[in-house]
């Protein structure tokens, strides 16, 4: 089942429905959209977001991303934009750009970093918390996205596979989808360039490689996190997120099949 949506300028969008559950109802399909920022979309992207049905987006990115590259929305939108100007306690990955070494190996060690705080950053937990509630009581779709729709955008679909009660290996597999190859020869390009414009230093195509990537190491790190901070997943999502048993049940009666 091909879950990848092409628009002509919002990159890795994907439907992350339609997968079984534990419960054997299934999550239904055209409900849940994931995706890289908004900033570039053409009028043609935005036309194909408003067909789709979507009544909110969550935007992971820090102030100062969306500052730089402010999302653009259909004449009209009158959904809900779910964003957070909370402070960061997590280090400024662009900032950090310029002493790093920028090889493979830093890639790979700073964005695993990322993950073992992800699930504590309170900008991530304002929208999180949002998420889940326009999930159980908001009309329409929901897009969730961050800068480049793989790292912080995947840890917030992993959280709700895990409320609708998605198997680990489906919620893996959709992880994974982001590793598409002509996405990521697109991003080693990107990517370069952005970090040449930023440090005037250009990293190896292996280190974007790296960069453009996830691993299911990093999506491990994620929950083992949170396991240790709070013994289960599930203790997390009530007491930091408050997806208690009367909101999760919200949100399953709203993107499962019947029972």
């Amino acid at each position: 089942m091909d879950r990848h949506i092409d628009f002509e300028a919002i990159e890795n969008f994907r439907d992350f429905g339609g997968y079984a559950t534990v419960c054997g109802r299934g999550l239904t399909r055209g409900r849940l959209f994931r995706s890289g920022h908004h900033g570039l979309a053409t009028d043609a992207d935005l036309a194909r977001l408003r067909a789709l049905g979507v009544g909110a987006i969550a935007d992971l990115r820090q102030p100062s991303e969306r500052a730089r590259e402010p999302a653009r929305r259909w004449d009209g939108f009158a959904g809900e934009v779910i964003e957070s100007d909370a402070p960061s306690v997590m280090p400024d990955w662009v900032e950090a750009l310029h002493t790093a070494s920028l090889t493979a190996e830093w890639w790979y060690e700073s964005t695993m970093s990322h993950y073992r705080l992800h699930a504590f950053e309170p900008r991530h937990i304002e929208v999180f918390r949002r998420m889940f509630r326009h999930i159980a009581d908001g009309e329409g779709a929901v897009v969730v996205h961050c800068a480049a729709g793989k790292d912080r955008t995947g840890v917030a679909c992993a959280l709700v596979h895990h409320v609708a009660g998605v198997p680990h290996e489906e919620m893996l597999a959709d992880y994974l989808l982001t590793n598409d190859e002509s996405r990521i020869q697109r991003k080693i390009v990107h990517g370069a360039d952005f970090v040449e414009r930023t440090t005037g230093r250009r990293p190896t195509d292996e280190a974007m490689r790296v960069a453009a990537s996830v691993y299911p190491a990093f999506l491990d790190a994620f929950f083992e996190s949170i396991r240790a901070a709070h013994g289960s997943v599930d203790a997390y999502a009530e007491a930091v997120l408050g997806v208690d048993a009367d909101l999760r049940a919200r949100i399953r009666d709203r993107i499962l099949g019947p029972g």
